[in-house]
């Protein structure tokens, strides 16, 4: 039995002063302040000091990073990326996809289902955050809208196409975007709600009916906000005035200052409120690396101070989550907890997560030790010190 102590603790929900964590066996036995739990007898303590503790992050959108995409057949490549997001906090995250020929994209959901079984095997072994599960961005995704997803590869919804990528995936699509006001999304949204997927609204130029149709169908989500919408207007908003409104869905953000202005981040927050706003990365294979061309999926990237970008057009990011933590405080004047429940417990939430993203009883032990401007010291996963 191992026994954390800290200067506090975020669950993230409450704050505890003066913590004590006792683990076992990857799990959390209980959590107290110290002066209500006697540490047992022949207990390993280990004192962070005046570090604060907190859930993990889970990165529900990412491509890749430290050089690797993970779409690419490399068995090195997630082993890579998953030692890169354990150093800055993340302890499970959903590999994302983009819009590919088919054959390849039902290769990659083969690949990446083996890697989350093989996660849930063996949870966190080698200081490695843990895949939990697919985030299918594309290739049901609008034209109109479609970022740097090439146009060959983006399909109309359909449920037999939908079928094909479940089956590939061996069930394990946790997440999906879809732009709602395409031929056939109505009837795939329905279809990937009732078997438990995350359907998020994306890639879209939805206008508000179509955006509220697809909630009504059971989609609850949106994808990277602002980016690949249709643009609000006073008159017609459209998609983002739905997103912004709706307290049904939950909606993520790229909070790196590039992709939207720390200005929008702040009206972003107050709109979605603290239960309803998501960090993610949508991360490159350039995360972590220096300057200079890299891969995403098929397209070739650049990289240049921070910017992503394929034939000129922004394509994803090199933000890290412990990074948009400490950004979201900058932007919009969150404080650290907060900022730690929109990239750990929301994020679960969404993607249907629950055992994620919380530190209590019986939950993984899955805890990253901060520093109170949101440096990440350690990153402990399924209790491995």
């Amino acid at each position: 039995m191992i026994a954390l102590t800290a200067s506090a603790l975020f669950t993230p929900l409450q704050k505890i002063e003066q913590p004590v964590v006792l683990l076992e066996d990857g799990k959390i036995l209980e959590i107290d302040p110290r002066a209500a739990l006697a540490i047992p007898s022949g207990c390993r303590i280990v004192d962070f000091g005046d570090a604060i503790l907190a859930p993990t992050y889970l990165d529900i959108h990412i491509h890749g990073g430290a050089g690797h995409d993970v779409m690419e057949t490399d068995p090195g490549a997630l082993p890579a990326l998953e030692r890169l997001l354990a150093q800055h906090g993340v302890g499970g995250y959903l590999p994302t996809t983009i819009t590919a020929p088919v054959e390849q994209t039902l290769g990659a959901l083969e690949r990446l289902a083996d890697a989350i079984e093989s996660g849930d095997a063996t949870p966190g072994e080698g200081g490695r955050a843990r895949p939990l599960g697919i985030h299918m961005e594309g290739p049901f995704l609008s034209h109109a809208k479609r970022g740097v997803h090439p146009p060959e590869s983006i399909l109309p919804p359909t449920i037999g196409m939908f079928n094909r990528f479940w089956e590939a995936a061996r069930g394990r699509i946790r997440l999906m975007t879809i732009a709602p006001e395409t031929e056939g999304a109505q009837e795939v949204i329905a279809e990937a709600a009732r078997r438990g997927v995350c359907v998020s609204i994306g890639h879209s130029d939805a206008n508000q009916e179509a955006a509220r149709a697809a909630i009504d169908k059971g989609a609850r989500h949106a994808t990277h906000t602002f980016n690949a919408m249709r643009a609000l207007d006073h008159r017609e908003p459209g998609i983002l005035a739905v997103v912004l409104s709706d307290d049904r869905i939950s909606a993520d953000i790229i909070a790196d200052g590039i992709h939207v202005d720390p200005a929008i981040v702040k009206l972003f927050i107050r709109a979605k409120g603290a239960a309803g706003a998501v960090l993610i990365t949508d991360a490159l294979s350039a995360t972590g690396m220096p300057d200079g061309r890299y891969r995403l999926g098929t397209l070739e990237l650049d990289v240049k101070g921070g910017r992503c970008t394929s034939r000129g057009i922004l394509a994803g990011s090199v933000l890290t989550l412990d990074r948009a933590v400490r950004n979201v405080m900058q932007f919009a004047g969150c404080d650290l907890q907060q900022g730690v429940r929109f990239a750990s417990l929301n994020p679960a939430k969404a993607a249907g997560l629950e055992k994620n993203g919380v530190l209590e009883p019986a939950a993984h032990a899955d805890i990253v030790v901060l520093d109170r401007n949101g440096g990440v010291r350690k990153t402990i996963i399924a209790g491995a010190l």
